[in-house]
């Protein structure tokens, strides 16, 4: 069959995976301002819609912790395409919602294709991609997010309008169920388009398939030829790797349990956990709650402006990720998430009040900005958008890239798989209460989430070194050299001598396929 061998073709059309994430997040959002939905399901407000939101994240933490056992069996693109298959089901059963319990089973089933797809993606991207541009091609996923997040918002916007409009009295059901439907058709092309493309090299060298290994490093680095001084050097790494992790009889499970792996383990989860706790998720779910509080235009118009900023903004961390590197994008984003949640907090405590509830359309909020002071409204939605392209051009690509790359291949599917269990276990707790918070602490919800971006700032500082210019196999040589975290610099990489020593002719690696020694015996001679 034929296979792609593009880069960044393989890393964009895997990232619909990302995509999926983004259209289930959005699939929310956009019809919370809306009667048909508030009618149907009885106007869910507070913890009841907390319940229903928190439904996805929930079978997305179940679906990341399984997803490493269908990677590691059965391969990356083959557990990317079972996650297609299950969001297509989750899709069906959120269209077809009699009421509030089928729907939530619905984001269930589809949070466990987005808990799958997270954290597999990122590991297939990072496998599949050369170290110079590992951290641009990974970052396409948090790229597909948003993309996932504006196309819904906008499918949702437009299907907000039948049946009279979002505040007609007697809105139909057009308005949720034909944006939920259309859900399964980037599910159904990804699943398709998975098969046109390779296994991870990675992993077909840990299933000892050493040859198919070298033809998709060939494919991918070499343009085909096997005796490409890259591709030599990048196959002999894997091979080196995974022969060390070989000699350590411990399992991937425990493994995960020794000082050394557990430290990036724990470093990993922080990431994610980091990425949630910044407070993106206020912006995301509940954003059309906080533009209607604000008393600000179309609170679903002016809201689908900040996805417009996310999706524009993270296009300059794609393109300069691997030349700025992750610490500082992430140092910078705590900093100036944390400044825009202080300052939006204190102009809500400051001239907000209580909802008087005199507007029958503003009943789901208790906060208020008065109209009187216009100015003020605009500047809360300033910090928003600003907030957001904050995270758009540091965390939101960064957190995604980090973890995907700081640990050896034995049990980087099933660290990863934690690490993306901790993002969905922390977005579950704060899709459930985020409602309740934004009904009884309002503006001291953000005074919260600008501490949790001082804390990630501290820990980042003192405990995430610099990953970029190194390959995957150099790794440990980052974390294991005592050196800290703050002190890290970017420095060369070693593939980078062996690719000269081999274009010299001082190291011949022995290749199947290529001549006649074993892969599986001494396979490097140094020449005299």
């Amino acid at each position: 069959m034929f296979q792609i061998s593009n880069v960044y073709v393989i890393c964009a059309f895997a990232a619909i995976g990302g995509g999926l994430f983004g259209f289930d997040i959005s699939s929310m959002s956009g019809v919370l301002g809306t009667n048909g939905y508030k009618n149907y399901f009885h106007n869910p407000v507070s913890s009841a819609q907390g319940g229903i939101t928190a439904s996805m994240p929930a079978g997305s933490l179940v679906g990341a912790l399984a997803s490493s056992f269908i990677a590691d069996r059965f391969s990356r693109r083959t557990a990317i395409q079972v996650a297609a298959l299950i969001f297509m089901l989750g899709a069906a059963l959120q269209a077809s919602a009699q009421n509030r319990a089928h729907l939530c089973i619905g984001r269930v089933v589809a949070g466990v294709a987005v808990g799958i797809a997270s954290a597999i993606v990122p590991v297939y991207q990072s496998e599949i991609a050369p170290k110079e541009i590992r951290g641009r091609v990974v970052s396409l996923q948090q790229w597909a997010i948003t993309w996932g997040i504006l196309i819904q918002f906008y499918i949702q916007y437009g299907a907000s309008n039948v049946d009279g409009g979002p505040k007609a009295p007697n809105q139909g059901q057009s308005s949720f169920r034909i944006p939920w439907g259309i859900q399964m058709v980037p599910a159904f092309i990804l699943f398709c388009g998975m098969f046109f493309l390779p296994k991870s090299p990675r992993w077909l060298a840990g299933k000892d398939r050493w040859e198919e290994a070298l033809r998709v490093l060939a494919n991918l680095h070499g343009k085909g030829d096997v005796n490409n001084p890259k591709v030599l050097a990048e196959y002999k790494e894997i091979q080196d790797a995974i022969n060390f992790e070989r000699t350590q009889a411990a399992s991937s499970f425990k493994a995960l349990t020794e000082p050394r792996i557990l430290k990036r383990v724990l470093l990993g989860m922080s990431i994610q956990m980091w990425s949630q706790l910044c407070g993106m998720n206020i912006m995301m779910y509940y954003i059309v709650y906080i533009m209607e509080a604000a008393n600000i235009g179309n609170p679903l118009l002016t809201a689908s402006i900040q996805y417009i900023i996310n999706v524009a903004l993270t296009l300059p961390a794609i393109l300069y990720l691997d030349k700025w590197g992750r610490r500082p994008s992430m140092l910078l984003g705590s900093f100036g998430m944390m400044t825009w949640l202080f300052i939006s907090g204190s102009l809500q405590g400051a001239y907000g009040h209580p909802n008087p509830r005199t507007d029958p359309n503003l009943n789901d909020i208790s906060w208020v900005l008065d109209s009187s002071h216009k100015k003020v409204g605009q500047a809360v939605v300033a910090c928003s958008y600003l907030f957001v392209a904050t995270f758009a051009t540091t965390w939101g690509p960064s957190s995604w890239t980090y973890p995907a790359e700081i640990f050896p291949a034995k049990v980087r599917a099933k660290a990863v798989s934690l690490s993306t269990a901790s993002n969905w276990a922390w977005n579950t707790a704060l899709a459930f209460a985020v409602p309740p918070l934004l009904w009884s602490i309002n503006w001291k919800m953000y005074m919260i989430f600008a501490t949790f971006n001082a804390l990630a700032l501290i820990h980042v500082f003192l405990a995430a070194p610099e990953t970029k210019g190194k390959t995957l196999e150099e790794m440990d040589e980052v974390f294991d050299t005592g050196i800290p975290a703050w002190k890290t610099r970017p420095s060369g990489s070693r593939l980078d001598k062996l690719r000269a020593d081999i274009e010299k002719g001082d190291l011949a690696v022995a290749v199947p396929g290529v001549n006649r020694h074993s892969v599986e015996g001494e396979s490097v001679h140094v020449k005299s």
